[in-house]
């Protein structure tokens, strides 16, 4: 099936530059509709996808597609002509003790496994990259990359070594935090303490522990990549500020647009920009829509409430995991839904715009989260990534500003930070 599509992309791409080809000869201009020029751009571009989670048995249903698979499936990456996903080793947070920060390693270790086994059935189709070289080639063979990233220093259970260790299992993007505070740096999302009904304190560590700076030196020095995705602001900014390479936030938004604390606020986009970064906006509608009306903020509140959650919130969707069962669960999510809306691929285009408008196109790119919460309307899975580009085009983006929004920019930072590397 694969090679079948890979063989009309490559009779698209080759008819329509024939065309352009020909139209500017005999009329001086171009005759290409958006759609055609679009399929033609998206063919030629590296399309990659700078966040997506890891597929294991113990997943939330409600995170993969309506069959009950993965959201970056091999056909879906196929079908939206999707050449590479960085995917994560995400850990969920947990108790802050050696016996929590061991389950974190192991759903760390469960997660590589499952990802290698993938590949391992798609041999012909998927392989792990550990450089732009690599992907580079997969892309000229038609083959898709799996990158691998890193999300949680949890489970590094306190060890600085554990990160030479997931470096030569293929990992190349490093973030120190998801939601909670941990021994290495402040979460952008405090988690929440049952027992007192109340969330952890906003800050514990000003920004990184020495734990946290010696991780960033650790992972320049190995030539990671940095990511700053769910790490506080003033962790961000410190990361920035120590990092010898760019970094990158693989999947975070406008905060002046969605303002949720996981987004960005002006001053790290700015920051991010300065220092050649990259930010990857996320088809999560949480994370997206301007819900800043006071009436839909007294609604948000409603739903909350009316669901047995506190009215505080650091996103809509804050806490529904620790919803009693998955009826209650679901209810709270669709009633949330109905309130904030889904999101659409013109959401998703105006932080894309935001970010243009004011750091320029060489700091945008596109990190999904697919597979823990995230699809619009538009763009539901790796199979719809077309639509992105067609929007894009719409706008008046250029073929050379596409590529780097779907890749290029991605590949130029992961590039620096190998050229970084201690040798």
């Amino acid at each position: 099936m694969h090679q079948d599509v890979q063989n009309s992309r490559k009779i698209i791409v080759t008819s329509l530059l024939a065309s352009l080809f020909l139209g500017a000869c005999t009329t001086g201009t171009t005759e290409l509709s958006p759609m055609e020029r679009a399929e033609a751009i998206h063919a030629e571009a590296i399309v990659l996808d700078a966040h997506a989670d890891i597929v294991t048995p113990s997943i939330a249903p409600n995170f993969l597609d309506a069959n009950g698979l993965s959201k970056t499936h091999p056909d879906k990456l196929i079908a939206g002509g999707v050449d590479v996903v960085v995917m994560s080793l995400a850990v969920s947070p947990g108790p802050r003790t050696p016996e929590g920060d061991s389950a974190g390693r192991a759903e760390v270790d469960e997660k590589l496994a499952a990802i290698l086994q993938l590949i391992s059935e798609n041999q012909d189709n998927l392989i792990l990259a550990r450089s732009v070289e690599e992907i580079e080639q997969a892309h000229r063979r038609e083959q898709r990359a799996i990158v691998l990233s890193f999300q949680n220093a949890r489970s590094l259970e306190g060890d600085i070594d554990n990160i030479d260790t997931l470096y030569d299992a293929g990992v190349r993007v490093f973030g120190l935090n998801h939601l909670g505070h941990n021994a290495f740096s402040d979460s952008s999302r405090p988690l929440y303490i049952g027992e007192t009904k109340s969330y952890e304190i906003a800050e514990e560590h000003g920004g990184l522990s020495d734990l946290g700076r010696q991780a960033v030196a650790r992972i320049n020095s190995l030539g990671g990549v940095m990511d700053v995705s769910q790490s506080s602001t003033a962790a961000t900014l410190e990361i920035i500020a120590l990092s010898k390479a760019p970094i990158i936030a693989s999947h975070s938004n406008v905060k002046t647009i969605s303002n949720v604390t996981r987004n960005l606020s002006d001053e790290e986009i700015d920051r991010i920009g300065q220092t050649g970064g990259v930010i990857h906006i996320a088809p999560f509608g949480a994370y997206l829509v301007n819900f800043s009306d006071p009436e839909t903020l007294a609604e948000m509140e409603r739903v909350r409430l009316d669901a047995g959650l506190p009215a505080a919130y650091s996103y809509p969707y804050e806490l529904y995991w620790e919803l009693p069962n998955d009826t209650e669960k679901y209810a709270f999510l669709r009633a949330m839904r109905d309130v904030i809306g889904a999101g659409s691929v013109a959401d998703l285009l105006d932080h894309i715009d935001y970010i243009v408008d004011r750091i320029g196109v060489d700091h945008v790119g596109i990190g999904t989260d697919f597979n823990h919460g995230s699809g619009i309307e538009g763009y539901m899975d790796a199979s719809d990534s077309f639509n992105v580009t067609l929007g894009l085009i719409k706008r008046g983006y250029s073929a050379d500003e596409i590529k780097k929004i779907w890749g290029g920019n991605f590949l130029r930072v992961l590039k620096r930070a190998e050229r970084s590397a201690d040798k």
